[in-house]
């Protein structure tokens, strides 16, 4: 009926009200903090480019995912910087490589908390690319082999969950393919699958030193303009054996999050990438803005858009604020 009749702020006159009928609701038994390990001890570089975070040795990390477990959040998320580099990235599968000690490390000091590993070689290359490379191209099929033994390795030291980000076509089915040859059948696979070149990685390519050398990702990496194709991405990674698919980034990306949603049944991750942290971090200082209010704001937006789980820097803040 009309107005005045229907009067819809009725709903919205208390903050009781408001609460009562809130139709999305962050949850920190959904939240995935990010964590950047580097050799050493008692290691605590500040990330300039994102405040708050850090570069963490095995000691200091495991502290912190003590810490992180300790606010109620289920997982954590390891990227690794290596003590060397070259172009096969062989510190990336190596047994004694940073991940794979800070799994170890993390797995027997909080064996409950769910580790999640980053596979992929930008970190780990000489180059800064993503895959192997012949005549100054990312090598697809020559790459898979290296995701798929860096993977299997991460399961060794004891990962829960491995999350291949480097975009190569086929590389979830490799993954999967060696986890199943090795009895590791039993280890979900969470796909970077709808991956998209993005201006917003520049504060996290500082965090591991993984910027290109020469190039861009461009040819491996989604364009930010397309969505089918991101829809087409997600569900080969879905047939070749994904468990979990995410879309990344998150803010800018919405759109592809609700249609993910809406099209596959399967548990949406989405990305909350370091551009989008440093920013608003950013207006904060300058008091610009309110953090807080923003932070949530912007987090119950990618809940909103259909994220089952959500990536995100802020991850030990808001468990303070929710």
């Amino acid at each position: 009926m009309p107005f005045p009749v229907q009067r819809l702020r009725r709903l919205r006159k208390t903050p009781q009200l408001r609460k009562f009928i809130q139709e999305t609701k962050l949850s920190i038994d959904h939240f995935v903090m990010p964590y950047f390990v580097c050799p050493g001890k008692k290691i605590k570089l500040p990330i300039e480019s994102m405040p708050g975070n850090f570069r963490l040795s095995i000691d200091e990390l495991v502290t912190a995912a003590q810490q992180t477990y300790s606010l109620g959040i289920p997982a954590i998320l390891l990227f690794g910087l290596p003590a060397k580099k070259d172009e096969k990235a062989s510190s990336a599968y190596a047994d004694d490589g940073i991940v794979q000690q800070a799994v170890r490390a993390i797995k027997s000091a909080v064996p409950e908390l769910i580790v999640i590993t980053d596979v992929c070689l930008c970190e780990y290359t000489s180059h800064g690319h993503c895959g192997i490379l012949k005549d100054r191209q990312v090598d697809n099929d020559t790459t898979l082999a290296i995701l798929a033994q860096t993977a299997l390795s991460h399961a060794n030291a004891g990962a829960d969950i491995v999350a291949p980000s480097d975009m190569m076509d086929g590389r979830v089915a490799a993954i999967r393919k060696i986890l199943d040859e090795h009895n590791y059948s039993d280890i979900p696979i969470l796909a970077y699958s709808a991956k998209f070149a993005s201006a917003f990685y520049a504060p996290f390519r500082e965090a591991v030193d993984s910027a290109p050398q020469f190039g861009d990702r461009k040819s491996y990496q989604l364009n930010s303009a397309n969505a089918r194709e991101a829809l087409r991405e997600i569900a080969l990674d879905i047939e070749e054996g994904a468990d979990i698919v995410m879309v990344k980034p998150a803010l800018a990306y919405l759109d592809i999050i609700t249609r993910a949603k809406q099209t596959f049944n399967i548990p949406i991750a989405a990305y909350n990438v370091s551009g989008e942290f440093s920013l608003v971090k950013a207006a904060a200082e300058k008091g610009w803005i309110d953090e807080s209010q923003v932070v949530l704001e912007i987090l119950t937006s990618i809940k909103r858009a259909g994220a089952d789980i959500i990536i995100s820097y802020w991850a030990n803040e808001v468990a303070k604020l929710i």
